[in-house]
């Protein structure tokens, strides 16, 4: 009798390694150029090297400023969503532009924001030292806040602390958490109860000052 050999039908596990890919891109040249959201998880190249290497830098750019467009507007979706009172999405809108577009958040925060949102004040506040910030004494944003990140008030009888030459014409003020290396938060006041609605955009608000802090 002849000796049986045994053969192992298990398939041999396929090895993708760095070789591999490139081969495979080389076979197929309109891989990438076929599938653009791709770009997006790649790390660009460190030098331009030539006009292919060029247009490979150009597709990527173009699909982060696509994913930035998205995101834009799913941002200005979520304010739409839930509007409170007519015209606050318009406004905070407005008021997010001006602070991408500053150089300076607390002076933006400060000059541009009453104006642009139609309230008498806009400051930033945290518990300490901070050029153009207001100072809060220990633990005021725990007790201000008591664990939210959005409280709208009327006739807040602590108006002095939060609004400084403001407070007189603290008729509403909505206060704002901020994520920052302080305890924090963005407080707006304004005498006409109709432009400082009970609306969650504002939140939104703090969201973007937030990351723009950081």
């Amino acid at each position: 009798m002849y000796p049986v050999r045994v053969i192992n039908a298990a398939p041999r596990p396929e090895t993708t390694d760095a070789e591999s890919v490139a081969r495979y891109l080389r076979a197929h040249p309109s891989f990438l150029a076929e599938r653009p959201e791709l770009y997006r998880a790649l790390d660009p190249p460190a030098r331009v090297h030539g006009e292919t290497m060029a247009d490979h830098m150009a597709a990527m750019l173009r699909a982060e400023r696509t994913h930035a467009r998205d995101m834009q507007g799913q941002a200005f979706s979520v304010l739409q969503a839930g509007r409170a009172a007519a015209g606050i999405s318009e406004r905070i809108q407005a008021a997010v532009i001006a602070l991408l577009a500053a150089g300076d958040v607390g002076e933006c925060v400060s000059d541009v924001l009453p104006g642009v949102l139609g309230v008498d004040a806009a400051a930033l506040c945290c518990e300490g030292f901070a050029p153009r910030w207001r100072i809060l004494p220990p633990g005021a944003v725990r007790i201000l806040m008591g664990g939210r990140n959005f409280v709208c008030r009327d006739h807040p009888a602590d108006a002095a602390l939060l609004h400084a030459e403001a407070a007189l014409l603290a008729e509403r003020d909505v206060l704002i958490k901020l994520e920052y290396r302080r305890p924090a938060l963005l407080a707006l006041v304004s005498r006409d109860p109709a432009m400082l609605p009970g609306s969650q955009a504002f939140a939104f608000l703090g969201r973007v000052i937030s990351a723009l802090l950081s």
